[in-house]
């Protein structure tokens, strides 16, 4: 059997941490028979709130979860780890404006950065997911120059599921179906979506999804703001941000990342050093 996957999970003690740290316990990620440590990283006052977290991995028995590390202490979390996923940021606050966000983050990222660089294996795999995440990614490898630049990513695989999903919804196939489409941008309500790659397998013919909708107009409109505002559609009805959504983005991200995808399939993911 090989050897556990160290897998560092920051802003453990927050939703999409609760989330994510099951998922990736379960093998859902690297898959039901690879081991994993799971590196549970937040700020000092949540370290109890870790402990529960922990408590909860142990409970539910699962295979692949090998051990779990709860700390405060970057050396201890970003030790030997082989995968980063950097969800824990600042959020934004009300009065605050978009540089205090961003000079907040910077400063986060460009810490957890040099801990990368000093404790991690160079050949660690990272995926920052707290927004501003390309900045965040940027700030973070600028900060790691012993790490490859290509190791780096940021989250959009959260828009682009939402944009297969939404589609999918549309004509009345599993979303599994649809194949191909592609984010442009940042995760903002500024991204595009571009379909005119994208295809449907629907009666057992692969169709282009424009064809397949036959209504342009649909997709360059209703479709496109839909994708770019399902953030904020989430929060209006649930009062918070995605979690559950976010979670399973980012192990779909990382798994396809790790093991690589089908043949003639199209992903996004945003690279930190274009």
């Amino acid at each position: 059997m090989p050897e556990p996957i160290k897998v560092l999970l920051t802003g453990a003690a927050g939703q999409i941490g609760y989330s994510l740290a099951g998922m990736v316990a379960r093998g859902d990620m690297f898959g039901p028979e690879q081991e994993v440590i799971l590196h549970l990283f937040d700020i000092e006052p949540m370290v109890e709130s870790l402990k529960g977290l922990e408590m909860e991995l142990q409970d539910c028995s699962f295979k692949p979860l090998r051990g779990v590390v709860v700390t405060h202490l970057p050396e201890v979390a970003f030790d030997q780890i082989d995968v980063a996923l950097m969800v824990g940021a600042m959020p934004r606050k009300e009065g605050m404006e978009r540089k205090d966000l961003l000079n907040a983050n910077v400063h986060i990222f460009k810490n957890q950065g040099q801990a990368l660089d000093k404790y991690a294996k160079k050949t660690v795999k990272v995926v920052v997911v707290g927004n501003p995440a390309n900045t965040n990614a940027l700030a973070m490898m600028k900060n790691a120059p012993s790490i490859p630049k290509e190791n780096f990513s940021a989250l959009t695989r959260l828009d682009h599921n939402r944009a297969q999903s939404y589609i999918a919804r549309r004509l009345g196939v599993p979303s599994d179906s649809v194949k191909n489409c592609i984010i442009w941008g940042n995760h903002s309500n500024t991204q595009f979506v571009d379909v005119s790659h994208a295809t449907v397998n629907k009666d057992g013919k692969s169709i282009p999804v424009f064809e397949a909708v036959g209504d342009e107009n649909w997709i360059k409109n209703d479709f496109l703001s839909a994708i770019q505002k399902r953030g904020a559609a989430v929060i209006a009805a649930r009062k918070l941000s995605s979690a559950l959504s976010a979670a399973k983005a980012v192990t779909d991200h990382m798994r396809d990342w790790w093991f690589g995808t089908k043949k003639v399939c199209f992903l996004t993911c945003l690279r930190a050093f274009l």
